[in-house]
């Protein structure tokens, strides 16, 4: 356990907490718990408040710790902002000369999920943070982020009675901080609350976007694999191992173990199953396409910063003009039968075949979606929020982008952004240079050929 206690030569109470920092990260936790610690109780304050055990599966924990998230959702701006520069701590597992945590386990999107239905939908984002005691405890903190004025008030939106009546919360109420506490609002407060609405006033959002890694161009795809395909089939008619003058009309020189050797069939089945792979060509080819391109090309991401402002819960929506979007796929994973369908797979030549490889699952909440609308390529960031001055950045390991025109040198980029409560939507629009235009032929090659291949 971490040595939190106060030296016996030290005077606790003369403890000091330095405010002027930002409580996030664990330096500036840790500087709040040894506080805590030295002090007790008496640290509570507007912007600190000090719970030393909950049970963080209980509905009465859920009911407390929304009680004073509204509480420090309802502060005004002005008097907030002098200690932690407006953001308010709750901290979970610490007592006066203790820091006994609560049992590990608290996941924040689920905490996030059990204060939903008191806090409502347009309520604004909290950081979580937590310090390790030993290997089963930790100590917790919830941290509100600043008022703002221009925000709306926060009323609770559910009721909570529990067995201790300080503990309960009524759907409707607005409650504010005390000096340490959190408590109903009076009149006077509820007042000032309206004020801060009216004051209405976030500052306009201006948003720097700019696209991390290449936007790609291809030649010759479908030709070169409807060429592969070309000979797929005619090896399948054959049944014999190919000559050396049909290999080399070929437009690459292919490993023996490409094909491989059907398995013997009769005539008739082997007609049938040649009908079949025809009749899926326009089918085969547009997944051999994603194939080839996911393995063999580079990803790219987008990287966000939001000058000046703090932007909560945002969705910004990006659109590459005349591009596609497909998924990334590690150069480990390329499998020429994904590339060039064959007549027989592996499976049984008739039965349904699932590729498990195909399946990519993504985290809950994951903040990044792409698609093909159309004629372009949309990426959709819905991550927890843009902190002012603060790069965000996307992984370059999720899609590519391919420009449609094979002679563009650059592409046309636009994006929208929208803010949880609030109505105007902010955008953009830049140019982005393409990369040099790639021959699918040498990527082929690249892709699946071994580099000491006589090609």
């Amino acid at each position: 356990m971490p040595d939190l206690l106060p030296s016996d030569d030290s005077d606790a109470g003369t403890s000091a907490l330095d405010t002027s920092v930002i409580p996030l990260g664990e330096r500036a936790l840790r500087g709040v718990l040894e506080h805590v610690v030295a002090v007790g109780d008496e640290a509570e304050a507007t912007y600190l408040e000090v719970k030393s055990s909950l049970d963080m599966n209980s509905k009465a924990t859920a009911a407390k710790i929304a009680k004073f998230l509204l509480g420090a959702a309802n502060r005004r701006p002005g008097e907030a902002a002098r200690h932690f520069h407006g953001y308010a701590v709750l901290v979970i597992g610490v007592q006066k000369n203790s820091a006994p945590g609560v049992p590990r386990g608290t996941e924040a999107h689920e905490l996030e999920d059990r204060l939903r239905p008191y806090l409502g939908p347009l309520f604004p984002a909290f950081e979580f943070g937590r310090i390790g005691i030993d290997s089963d405890h930790e100590v917790l903190f919830v941290i509100a982020q600043p008022p703002e004025d221009g925000q709306t008030i926060f009323p609770c939106h559910k009721s909570y009675q529990g067995e201790d009546r300080r503990d309960n919360i009524e759907d409707g109420a607005i409650y504010v901080r005390g000096a340490s506490n959190t408590r109903p609002a009076r009149s006077g407060e509820v007042l000032a609350l309206v004020e801060r609405v009216r004051r209405g006033g976030k500052p306009p959002i201006d948003l720097e976007v700019q696209l991390l890694g290449p936007i790609c161009r291809v030649d010759r795809v479908d030709e070169i694999l409807e060429s592969l395909r070309r000979y797929e089939e005619e090896q399948f008619t054959k049944q014999l191992t190919p000559a050396e003058d049909i290999i080399a009309s070929t437009p690459f020189i292919l490993p023996s173990s490409v094909f491989g050797s059907p398995k013997p069939l009769s005539t008739e089945d082997r007609e049938q199953a040649l009908a079949a792979w025809q009749c899926k060509k326009a089918e085969h080819i547009a997944k051999g396409r994603e194939h080839l391109l996911g393995v063999g090309m580079p990803g790219a991401g987008v990287q966000v910063v939001s000058r000046d402002r703090f932007v909560a819960k945002p969705r910004l929506i990006l659109t590459f003009h005349n591009c596609e979007v497909l998924d990334y796929l590690d150069p480990d994973d390329a499998d020429f039968e994904k590339a060039v369908e064959p007549v027989l797979g592996p499976h049984e030549p008739f039965l349904p075949s699932f590729d498990h490889s195909a399946i990519r699952p993504l985290p809950r909440g994951y903040p990044v979606t792409w698609s093909t609308h159309g004629e372009d390529a949309v990426v959709v960031l819905t991550p927890e929020s843009f902190r002012p001055n603060v790069p965000w950045t996307s992984d370059q390991d999720d899609y590519v982008i391919i420009a449609k025109d094979r002679h563009a040198s650059s592409v046309e980029v636009s994006w929208e952004l929208t803010e949880d409560g609030n109505d105007a939507v902010t955008s953009g629009e830049f140019r982005v240079p393409t990369e040099p235009l790639v021959d699918a032929a040498d990527l082929f090659k690249s892709v699946f050929l071994s580099t000491d291949e006589d090609l």
